[in-house]
């Protein structure tokens, strides 16, 4: 396997992007959505996670894109402006040879820089293995778990949800906002 080249993503790549995603809707328990987006609403959600000078990263190998991870908002109410979450999908056919590691920390590594403190997880299907033992090794630590609370393939599904501490252990208060932090369209201008 050639090496794993991670860029930021571009609305060029949404059409890729959502393609490995509606794979995920429609075959896992990953994702609670149920049906595919659309590239359009792809196009949309990339613009407000890039809007709030979030990371969005994807991975390359050979020149194919075969993964994708960002960090979004954790909460709308600003008292959680420091605490962002991940999602992060991966081609099923590249799955398990470090893909998700270099996604994940990618992001974490700009997420810390731009002053965040706290990254969370909620990680779709208590049974997602993958997703799980990737976060665990990425620093992350179960704190709950929401058992039955969504349906999908005729199932009941849980969400565990994790947490992560970004840069050093500190209990001190930012100075301001993190970088690049937009409050969200609810809050602004009030």
């Amino acid at each position: 396997m050639t090496e794993i080249s991670l860029r930021d993503a571009a609305v060029a790549d949404m059409p890729a992007i959502a393609a490995i995603y509606a794979h995920h809707v429609q075959t896992g328990y990953g994702s609670f959505e149920e049906i595919p987006p659309s590239v359009e609403e792809m196009i949309r959600r990339f613009d407000n996670i890039r809007a709030r000078g979030l990371p969005w990263r994807l991975a390359e190998l050979d020149g194919r894109i075969v993964g994708y991870c960002y960090a979004g908002p954790y909460q709308t109410r600003s008292a959680y402006r420091f605490t962002v979450s991940d999602s992060i999908y991966v081609d099923d056919r590249f799955l398990n040879k470090g893909i998700g590691s270099a996604l994940l920390g990618d992001v974490i590594r700009i997420c810390t820089d731009l002053g965040y403190r706290q990254m969370m997880a909620g990680v779709g299907d208590s049974g997602n293995e993958g997703s799980l033992r990737l976060h665990t090794r990425m620093g992350f630590r179960t704190v709950g778990q929401a058992l039955h609370v969504g349906i999908k393939f005729g199932r009941w599904l849980d969400v565990v949800y994790l947490q992560r501490m970004l840069g050093d252990d500190r209990t001190d208060l930012p100075a301001g906002p993190p970088t690049g932090y937009l409050p969200p369209a609810d809050q602004m201008g009030s």
